[in-house]
């Protein structure tokens, strides 16, 4: 006898429909998967055959083949078992094929018949709402990342004979609400730039790469706050909205990330990898390609402190994430492109010792151990960074000020109304800010009159500027005119725009 039962699989972010064909027929006893299943796949058959013995049903002792359909796309996880299971039972004629055919079924069995969490459900319950089915069955600790979902009932599940039950009409379980609103309260953090004494001149900064969605590097002393500063840069960032949620939610939800009993991430995220990492643990990758640190960092904040001490090659293979928003991960069988637009935020020293331009304390370095240290950064990916920030060390008399500095919540003011005249100058172009603009755009809306053109032009001289850090500049200047509310870029916009590229002014060397 044959059973159709519908579950679901990830390629990238997004999800597919699986159908899994159970056929029982007479013969020895056997149980094979066919369908391109890899490990955890084909040990399924174990852990199926306990739980439903273990449920209290009857085990067929004949020939079971599954099918997990289409064949030609290999099929890896666990989320199969609970819809293997319950393909067997109804191919036994324990259950009608009408009480299971308008769901999809996703769970892992434990055996004992317990059902466990998996991954990767969010974008397997958008792809069932697009494929019109009725409701999902589902692990009960994933209910809340896909009950945001709507127009589509979300059954938590927590056992395979309360699966069984409730398709026979024994017993029912009720549909999973959410309440999307209740997840966009505003966050509370635990980190405020109140917090942070001194460091005027990199607040200002980073209040304008907020407010422009720019990449930020921070050179000065160790001690000097860059760590401090760049943990705190989420707090004046905009809340995500729900498209940007939802986009970073599936990229959690495929590795498995979700925070429990959370439907959605509804804060931008904070990634600060270790600089051991490896070019596939940042990128992505992996024999079947999974996200990396910068698809983590999605919608939110890439760290990377003590940026020359991550290897070459794994900062080399930011650059085309960092140009176009995503990465396309390609193998022999597949592949795959996952979302990565993020704000880069990089910190480092200006030298191996840290204290070169220290006016109080002296710096041993070598000049050859210098350049060594800084060519660990090439050009072209320092190039692609927008603003280029000195942090140098905190005075007394700063740290011991008792009156507290600006709040995030001052800053966020201004950063929001900056926000929202982007917004309005963007509108259906598909950008979000200053840092999207390609070079027409760039042309269209980051005119300067003839002095501010010859300040620009006499900076690119002297300072040898290439033609996209004269764009990173104009940007810039763009984002500083919208935080004063000004239409026009003038040349004190340019002007500070200019400071923020120190690197290139060889102000460290």
């Amino acid at each position: 006898m044959l059973a159709k039962i519908f579950s679901s699989a990830v390629i990238g972010i997004d999800a597919y429909i699986v159908e899994v064909e159970v056929d029982i027929a007479q013969g020895l006893p056997a149980f094979s998967t066919v369908g391109l299943p890899e490990g955890a796949v084909r040990e399924s058959k174990e852990r199926v055959k306990a739980a439903i013995k273990n449920s209290g049903y009857h085990f067929p002792s004949d020939r079971i083949t599954v099918n997990l359909a289409p064949a030609d796309i290999k099929k890896e996880g666990s989320a199969f078992d609970l819809p293997m299971a319950l393909g067997i039972l109804g191919a036994t004629g324990l259950m009608d094929r009408s009480s299971y055919h308008p769901y999809l079924f996703l769970g892992e069995l434990a055996l004992d018949g317990l059902i466990r969490p998996v991954s990767g459900v969010l974008p397997m319950a958008i792809a069932a709402k697009e494929q019109g089915f009725e409701g999902i069955f589902l692990p009960a600790e994933n209910a809340p990342e896909a009950a945001v979902v709507e127009e589509i009932d979300i059954y938590p599940a927590r056992s395979l004979s309360q699966v069984v039950s409730t398709l026979t009409g024994m017993s029912k379980i009720s549909p999973y609400r959410v309440q999307i609103n209740e997840l966009f309260k505003k966050p509370a953090y635990d980190f405020d730039f109140k917090d942070v004494q001194g460091q005027e001149n990199a607040k200002r900064a980073l209040e304008i790469a907020a407010a422009g969605g720019h990449n930020v590097i921070m050179i000065g002393p160790p001690g000097s706050g860059k760590t401090m500063l760049a943990r705190r840069l989420p707090t004046i960032l905009p809340q995500l909205s729900f498209e940007e949620s939802l986009e970073t939610s599936k990229v959690y939800s495929v590795m498995g990330l979700m925070p429990q009993g959370c439907g959605l991430i509804n804060v931008r995220p904070f990634q600060a990898p270790h600089h051991t990492i490896s070019d596939a643990g940042l990128i992505g990758g992996g024999q079947n390609p999974k996200p990396g640190q910068v698809s983590l960092a999605h919608n939110g904040v890439l760290f990377l402190d003590e940026l020359p001490e991550f290897r070459k090659n794994v900062l080399e293979v930011l650059r085309q994430p960092m140009e176009d928003g995503r990465v396309t991960i390609s193998r022999a069988n597949s592949t795959v492109t996952y979302p990565a637009n993020f704000m880069l935020v990089a910190a480092m020293n200006p030298c191996p010792c840290g204290f070169l331009g220290d006016p109080k304390r002296e710096c041993r370095c070598t000049s050859v151990q210098i350049h060594r240290y800084r060519s660990k950064i090439s050009g072209p990916l320092m190039d692609r960074i927008d603003m280029h920030l000195e942090v140098p060390a905190v005075p007394y008399r700063d740290l011991s000020e008792i009156a507290p500095g600006e709040s995030s919540s001052e800053i966020l003011r201004r950063v929001l109304e900056a926000g929202e005249i982007q917004r309005e100058r963007f509108r259906g172009l598909g950008i979000h800010n200053n840092a999207g603009m390609n070079s027409r755009q760039i042309k269209k809306f980051c005119k300067i009159d003839g002095d501010s053109g010859a300040l620009l032009e006499k900076a690119m001289e002297k300072f040898g500027l290439s033609a996209r850090a004269h764009a990173r500049i104009l940007k810039i200047a763009r984002t500083i005119a919208d935080l004063e509310g000004v239409p026009d870029i003038n040349t004190s916009h340019v002007a500070e725009a200019i400071q923020y590229r120190m690197l290139d002014r060889g102000i460290t060397q």
